[in-house]
């Protein structure tokens, strides 16, 4: 893994901290990644090549995230969802510092521990925590639809954070998203927010904080080393957490909850964002955000062919009009 390869800007999922979690794009535009001839005049095939190869890993990202609610409903098959949270943290940690070391990566700055507390506090306990209890009374689909919005809400915090002041058209866009989701949400819920809709709503929140916070460090030093130290921050805590919580929850062990905890750890924490920030490097911001449009309606295909889910019909409509607001935010923005 090399360091190169990384995008200077932090985007959503997720999910996510994030997912997200991680939604739209914040921070700048990425660089081609380093270590790649420029190419001469006229030599198209070379020119396609880095393209190629980075909407691929962008889309494998896209796909890792799409896949993160349903593993979570797997993995509550065997976990309770404080343990679940725990260990999933724990392993990606592992798995984080592991790549780290075999890079020999320089610990960051101390001026940039902060940002990474709240990346930390965001993506990677903040988010996961919140989903997962919104899950056990929540269907995927439900979810996928409401943390759609996550890509605007990062977005609007960005613009808080940074000072910047997109037009009225990317405003207008971010509100009517919003006021779509709000309005599924009441649909579905019978008229008033339930319990898993708040724990949605806060981990939009915490995941867009963590996102937005994430785009700043990620101009400072290549992206998956800011997720990569955010988990390393949350090890030692996420251990102990671990302990307490498998000593408290039953455990059930069975293959939808291994494989399940094994995504959600690997898949979606670490590999999702590895071949996320990579493709990003090769094909820049705006184009990768465009592939991120279709992560909710992935994630609803996912609800039925995994779980056999029934999807009502407000949730595909709501999802495609979501995915329209993100896109004029993201022509709005550039």
């Amino acid at each position: 893994m090399r360091t190169q390869d990384s995008a200077t800007a932090s985007t959503t999922i997720a999910v996510t901290a994030t997912g997200s979690s991680r939604t739209g794009s914040t921070g700048t535009a990425a660089p081609a990644a380093a270590g790649v001839a420029t190419p001469a005049a006229g030599a198209t095939p070379a020119a396609s090549s880095p393209r190629t190869s980075g909407t691929l890993l962008a889309g494998l990202g896209v796909i890792s995230f799409s896949l993160t609610f349903p593993s979570t409903v797997w993995g509550l098959e065997s976990f309770g969802p404080w343990s679940l949270v725990a260990v999933r943290s724990t392993l990606a940690a592992l798995i984080a510092g592991a790549f780290l070391l075999a890079g020999r990566v320089p610990l960051p700055e101390r001026r940039h521990w902060a940002g990474l507390a709240v990346v930390a506090c965001g993506v990677v306990i903040g988010f996961p925590l919140l989903t997962t209890l919104a899950l056990q009374t929540s269907t995927t689909s439900h979810a996928a639809v409401v943390v759609g919005l996550l890509p605007l809400t990062t977005a609007t915090l960005a613009a808080v954070r940074t000072g910047r002041r997109p037009s009225r058209t990317f405003w207008f866009a971010a509100v009517s998203g919003a006021l779509v989701v709000l309005g599924f949400t009441l649909k579905e819920s019978g008229g008033s927010f339930s319990t898993g809709d708040l724990y949605l709503f806060g981990a939009l929140l915490v995941c867009a904080a963590g996102y937005t916070e994430g785009g700043r460090l990620a101009a400072l030093m290549p992206g998956w080393q800011v997720i990569g130290w955010a988990l390393v921050l949350c090890l030692p805590l996420m251990v102990a957490a671990s302990a307490v919580t498998l000593s408290i929850e039953p455990v059930h062990l069975n293959a939808h909850g291994v494989i399940g905890l094994a995504w959600v750890a690997a898949g979606s924490t670490f590999f999702g964002l590895y071949v996320w920030y990579r493709g990003m490097a090769a094909i820049g911001i705006p184009k990768a955000s465009q592939l991120q449009l279709a992560q909710p309606l992935l994630t609803l295909f996912w609800s039925v062919f995994l779980l056999g889910e029934t999807l009502p019909l407000a949730a595909p409509v709501a999802a495609v009009a979501v995915l329209v607001c993100i896109a004029v935010t993201q022509r709005a923005k550039s």
